[in-house]
């Protein structure tokens, strides 16, 4: 008789990635959040980092190759926003690229979508309420957004929620976005924009992580806004 094959030991793994800086700035705070926690182990899930590129099509693409390399539980993707002051997990991903600006190699797409024939809007399938609850409980701001804008965050975003609705080897994976306040020594650079430590930042994405872990139905209390 054969000797039984040992369990398999690989933990899960839960995978946050970050953006390269972008424009003038030399640092992005979603890559520095992101990479901090790198090799970290909550509640018996090991996280694996990864840095997506400023570009439309290109975040997609490198995004792809760490859902086929790791096949996640859990998907925390994470974005700066400049002028916000706190930790923002994002409810709704729409199909829509509608970039102001240029991104990191001077593309522009304007009023196409994300992915064509894809639905035109996911919800995270995070408990964001929770989230918030459990992050302002710690004593961290946090606030509940409804809009991930129509630049790279929101495409990686998009992107990520049709692939763990349709992928089969992801089935049962769960993801998000998260907008982070920019660094101090970003903001320095701009009087007047609030900012939020990097050590509070990543103290905020380990709560995170651990909530979206643990809770599998999200809290039903007021979340909304008026405007």
């Amino acid at each position: 008789m054969s000797p039984k094959k040992p369990p398999d030991q690989t933990p899960p793994t839960v995978l946050i990635t970050g953006f390269e800086a972008f424009e003038n700035d030399e640092t992005n705070a979603s890559w520095e959040v992101a990479r901090a926690l790198d090799g970290w182990i909550c509640e018996g899930a090991l996280v694996r980092s990864v840095q997506l590129p400023c570009v439309f099509g290109a975040a997609i693409e490198r995004l792809d190759e760490a859902l086929r390399q790791w096949r996640p539980r859990l998907v925390i993707s994470l974005g700066q926003a400049s002028g916000r002051a706190e930790i923002t997990p994002e409810r709704v991903a729409i199909n829509l690229d509608d970039a102001r600006i240029a991104d990191n190699d001077g593309r522009q797409p304007i009023d196409i979508p994300v992915i064509s024939g894809a639905p035109a809007a996911y919800f995270s399938s995070l408990p964001v309420k929770a989230i918030v609850r459990d992050l302002r409980s710690a004593g961290l701001p946090a606030s509940l957004s409804t809009t991930a804008g129509t630049f790279v965050c929101n495409h990686v975003f998009f992107a990520l929620m049709h692939r763990l609705a349709t992928l089969r080897p992801l089935a049962g994976a769960r993801g998000g976005f998260v907008h982070m306040p920019c660094l101090p020594e970003h903001a320095a650079r701009r009087p007047g924009l609030p900012s939020l430590a990097l050590a509070t930042q990543v103290e905020a994405i380990r709560h995170l992580t651990h909530t979206a872990l643990t809770v599998q139905e999200d809290v039903r209390e007021s979340g909304g806004q008026i405007h």
